[in-house]
């Protein structure tokens, strides 16, 4: 089978590009996806998160290695395995990241990835519900929607925070992340939106537009350095392959893509000679410069019943998912994420590094149900944490899944920084607009306060935000642990591009789903040779006393 293009991967970066490459009929175009289609009740209901996380269904669960960091305890990694990918299953949680993150691409290596230079993709993204301005879109595919908090919990956590001195922002994704704000979700009229919904489904009838799910890719097809295509077979059937003209681009995630570079030969030299597989060319990067943004999670007694775990019991639950159906609102209509708080961890700090969400019900660590009472829990997320690592290889065999080696904590400056954000969020709940309704702190407790009864916390109950990212960083052709260019080429290959989460230099601050959409959009336009959009220079606020004070 010949196609111009084939995409590997139909996740949160494959489903944009599907979109955009087969705008034009002359370009035909495999789209490739390992998992099922993107059916069932659950991936459309926000608040059905956890059952999505649980289920391994639309789900790769990756077990991650024994993190050294953390004792020894593993970590689930979850990723989309459907139609959307990890936009398919994830938080909902929509943020861009902060304009220097973007700088700091452009000063490592990466020309025309400065702020100026995404920010018209992000706005080609949106179709945001406050319309557009001159940071937001207003016509794009994927709607974004600005909640309106309803429960005293949020309101309370956003008071708190202008009582502690930090400021508040009207727009996390606009003019300041910096402070305390409504946290915007990829939710349009009470519904997941995912990037299956907004980008793919609008187009499947596209007749030059090829889309096969339940498919595992086995290799990429070489001759010499030029990627001519790929292998893949379909539940028993026989190995197929298929052929690109054009291009063969992966689109599998941060774990995925490097995968399966690595089984095709691009990799560590080293690394691929003692599995066993032929080393098309030796390129160190391939896997390293994993990142991740580390998560920990204080749980409260609630003083007030304005929690929501009466809802999340059998007769609540029901009754909202009843309402749900019936009228798309609703707690099952939330994500139950609708406040946040950016934040720098000290004095001298260009940016915020540590982020701050509040949901109004707290859940048990191990089995993921509600805490039995009026509770409610703060996340702290470190968002530049300096620890790196790895994604390799067990073996040559594709379907078995890969290394997944965090390293969280190993640079202890990660142990400081987040010991920072749980004495932030101590403060918080020590302030007047908060105190009403804060109660007892269930955990880590109050007795927990030095340091060494700190960390040792940290490595009980350290756990992934699930932004899993640079395993196949962007970067110049003269440094020797970058293995794409700016337009997403790889580096010393023809015919291969890679598209996705795993080639940010660095994780952006907040969640990462947004930024890969506009990693896809924007590298669109490269794949087809346009022109880029015009680059749009708008001010950011930046705390001017930044060096001398932390807010």
């Amino acid at each position: 089978m010949d196609y111009d293009y084939i995409i590997v991967g139909a996740g949160s970066a494959g489903c944009v590009l599907a979109n955009r490459l087969t705008k034009d009929a002359n370009h035909r175009v495999l789209l490739v996806e390992a998992g099922p289609k993107n059916k069932g009740l659950s991936l459309k209901i926000p608040a059905a998160i956890l059952k999505n996380l649980q289920s391994t269904k639309h789900n790769w669960a990756y077990q991650g290695e024994p993190e050294p960091g953390l004792g020894g305890r593993t970590i689930t990694h979850d990723r989309g395995k459907t139609l959307g990918g990890s936009s398919s299953i994830n938080g909902l949680c929509f943020i861009r990241g902060h304009a220097l993150d973007f700088e700091g691409w452009r000063q490592a290596g990466c020309e025309g990835w400065g702020y100026a230079d995404v920010l018209p993709y992000f706005k080609r993204i949106e179709n945001y519900s406050g319309g557009g301005d001159e940071y937001r879109g207003g016509d794009g595919p994927l709607g974004v929607h600005r909640p309106a908090p309803q429960n005293p919990i949020y309101k309370a956590f956003v008071d708190a925070g202008r009582d502690a001195g930090y400021p508040i922002t009207d727009d996390i994704c606009g003019y300041r992340q910096e402070g305390f704000g409504v946290f915007d979700m990829s939710i349009d009229k009470g519904e997941r939106n995912s990037t299956a919904k907004a980008y793919l489904e609008p187009v499947r009838s596209r007749q030059n537009l090829t889309v096969i799910t339940d498919t595992q890719v086995q290799k990429i097809l070489f001759d010499g350095i030029e990627a001519r295509g790929i292998s893949y077979h379909r539940g028993n059937d026989d190995i197929t392959k298929a052929y690109a003209s054009k291009e063969v681009i992966l689109s599998a995630g941060a774990v995925g893509s490097p995968q399966l570079l690595m089984l095709s030969g691009v990799g560590p030299a080293s690394h691929l000679k003692e599995i066993g597989i032929p080393v098309i060319t030796d390129m160190p990067g391939v896997g390293q410069n994993l990142n991740d943004h580390p998560d920990f999670v204080l749980k409260f007694r609630c003083l007030q019943p304005v929690s929501i775990w009466p809802q999340t019991r059998f007769i609540g639950r029901n009754m909202a998912g009843i309402r749900w159906l019936l009228r798309r609102d609703g707690i099952c209509a939330s994500n139950q994420f609708e406040t946040v708080a950016c934040v720098r961890s000290a004095a001298g700090v260009e940016y915020p590094d540590i982020q701050l969400t509040v949901s109004p019900a707290a859940v048990d660590d191990q089995t993921w149900e509600p805490l039995p009472e009026h509770a409610f829990q703060i996340h702290v997320g470190l968002m530049r944490n300096f620890s790196r690592g790895s994604i390799t290889l067990r073996d040559a065999n594709p379907a078995t899944s890969p290394r997944i080696l965090a390293n969280y904590l190993k640079d202890p400056r990660d142990r400081d920084l987040l010991r920072k954000g749980i004495r932030i969020v101590r403060e918080l709940a020590d302030q007047p607009s908060f105190k009403p309704l804060c109660g007892e702190e269930i955990y880590p407790g109050t007795a927990v306060q030095s340091d060494n009864e700190l960390d040792a916390c940290l490595e009980e109950k350290i756990n992934t935000q699930w932004h899993l990212s640079g395993t196949a960083r962007m970067g110049s052709s003269n440094n020797r642990e970058a293995v794409v260019d700016p337009q997403g080429r790889v580096h010393g290959l023809s015919g291969l591009r890679i598209v996705d989460a795993s080639i940010m230099p660095a994780a952006t601050n907040g969640n990462t789903n947004s930024p890969t959409i506009m990693i896809a959009e924007k590298l669109s336009d490269s794949i087809l040779g346009k022109t880029p959009l015009a680059r749009i220079e708008v001010p950011v606020w930046q705390n001017k006393d930044y060096e001398t004070c932390q807010r």
